[in-house]
C-alpha cells in the first residue's frame, strides 16, 4: 500500500489555515496533517479548539523544525504573515522541504511590485534566488501549470487576484481587449479575506450594515494582477470593497473590445480558454454568478453581458476567499505536485 503524505499547516488557526487543515484531514493521500502556531500566537479560544475536544483536528503544536522532521513532514503549508513566510522559506528549502505559501511573500517577481511589503531579507542573495523560483500556483494558466508539478516552492495566488485573473486571462490571450481605454475592477469581499486579526474596520459594528471601499489605488494584489497579466498601471484600475457577509467574492470587470464581437464569440473565448479546466465554470451570455453559487466550493464563476454595440462588456467573477482564493486552490496545487488528480479531495 502506498505511503500517504506527510504534511504541516504553519498558522492552521487563521480562517484559510483552518479550512486547509479541514481538506487535508479528509484528503485520501495524506495522512492528518501536523497543525503548528507560531510562538507568538496566542489566541486562547484558537488555540484550545486543536486541542482533543471533539473536533476531529489533532492537537495544535508550536512550530519547530525538530517537530517538522520528527514527524517526517515532505510538504509545508505556510498560511501565516508575508514577512514570516518569507523568513522561513528559505530554511524550510535548504531542509529539503516543498512548500506551498498562502501569503504574498514569493508571489511577485518586479521589485516594484514587492515593494508594497516591505521585505527586509537577511540574505538578500537567497532571497532573490528563491523569487525567481518561485512559481505562481494558479494552476488554470500556462506556464503555471506546467511548472507547478515540478516546483518545489509554489506561491499561492491572492483571492482577489486568482478572481480578477481568471476573469480577463482568455479575453488577453485573444487579444480582444482594448486596453489603452483601460480595464477596472470592482471587487467585493467578505469579512474573511481582511484575516482573523481584528481591526476597527472589521469589527462587528463597523461591518454590520455597512459596504465600503478601502485600499483604493494600494491594495497589494494590484501587482500579482499586473504581473500575471501583462499589464501596467494606466491599463488597470482595482478597487476592493467590504461586504458584511462572512466570505466569497465577487468581482465586477468593465473591459472596452478593440473589436465589435457577439456574445457567441465573447463565450467561445472563454469556453475554449478554459476547456478540460475542472474548476472554472462558464455561465451562459448574459446570465451572472453570484457568490452563493460558488461558496463552500472550490469553484471559480464566470459570466458577462456584452452591449448591445458589441464593444462594451461586463463580466462577473465569484469564487470562495477561502477555497479557490487559498486553502481549496492550495490543495489543488498539491495535487499538481504530486501527480494526482487535480480534483483529488477537493469533491
Amino acid at each position: 500500500m502506498t505511503a500517504k503524505l506527510k504534511t504541516a499547516v504553519l498558522g492552521a488557526t487563521g480562517y484559510s489555515g483552518l479550512e486547509l487543515a479541514r481538506l487535508l484531514g479528509r484528503h485520501s493521500r495524506t495522512d492528518a496533517p501536523l497543525l503548528l502556531r507560531r510562538s507568538a500566537e496566542t489566541d486562547e479560544s484558537a488555540v484550545s479548539f486543536f486541542s482533543g475536544n471533539g473536533n476531529g483536528h489533532s492537537p495544535l503544536q508550536p512550530f519547530s523544525w525538530f517537530a517538522l522532521e520528527q514527524r517526517g513532514v515532505e510538504l509545508l503549508f505556510l498560511a501565516t504573515p508575508h514577512a514570516v513566510s518569507r523568513e522561513l522559506v528559505p530554511e524550510a528549502m535548504a531542509r529539503g522541504l516543498r512548500i506551498v505559501d498562502l501569503s504574498g511573500a514569493w508571489r511577485l517577481k518586479q521589485e516594484q511590485h514587492r515593494a508594497v511589503y516591505g521585505f527586509k531579507d537577511s540574505n538578500a542573495q537567497t532571497a532573490a534566488e528563491l523569487t525567481e523560483r518561485a512559481v505562481y500556483g494558479l494552476p488554470e494558466l500556462k506556464p503555471n501549470a506546467d511548472r507547478i508539478p515540478s516546483a518545489t516552492l509554489v506561491a499561492n495566488p491572492g483571492c482577489y487576484a486568482t478572481s480578477i485573473i481568471l476573469a480577463l486571462a482568455p479575453m488577453l490571450a485573444a487579444d480582444i481587449v482594448d486596453c489603452d481605454r483601460g480595464i477596472i475592477s470592482d471587487s467585493k469581499s467578505g469579512v474573511s479575506g481582511a484575516g482573523k486579526e481584528p481591526t476597527a474596520r472589521t469589527h462587528f459594528v463597523s461591518v454590520a450594515d455597512n459596504f465600503s471601499a478601502y485600499s483604493v489605488f494600494g491594495h497589494r494584489h494590484t501587482g500579482e494582477i499586473l504581473e500575471q497579466l501583462a499589464l501596467n498601471n494606466s491599463q488597470f484600475i482595482f478597487t476592493p470593497h467590504l461586504l458584511p457577509i462572512p466570505r466569497g467574492i465577487l468581482s465586477t470587470i468593465y473591459v472596452y473590445l478593440n473589436r465589435e464581437m457577439t456574445a457567441d464569440e465573447i463565450q467561445g473565448c472563454f469556453q475554449d480558454f478554459y476547456q478540460g479546466k475542472r474548476w472554472v465554470r462558464i455561465f451562459p451570455a448574459s446570465t451572472l454568478p453570484e457568490i452563493q453559487f460558488s461558496v463552500h466550493t472550490n469553484y471559480c464563476d464566470l459570466g458577462f453581458c456584452l452591449a448591445r454595440d458589441g464593444r462594451r462588456l461586463v463580466v462577473v467573477s465569484c469564487l470562495d476567499n477561502l477555497l479557490k482564493g487559498a486553502a481549496g486552490q492550495a490543495v489543488q496545487n498539491m495535487n499538481l505536485m504530486y501527480g494526482w488528480d487535480e480534483a483529488e479531495g477537493l469533491q
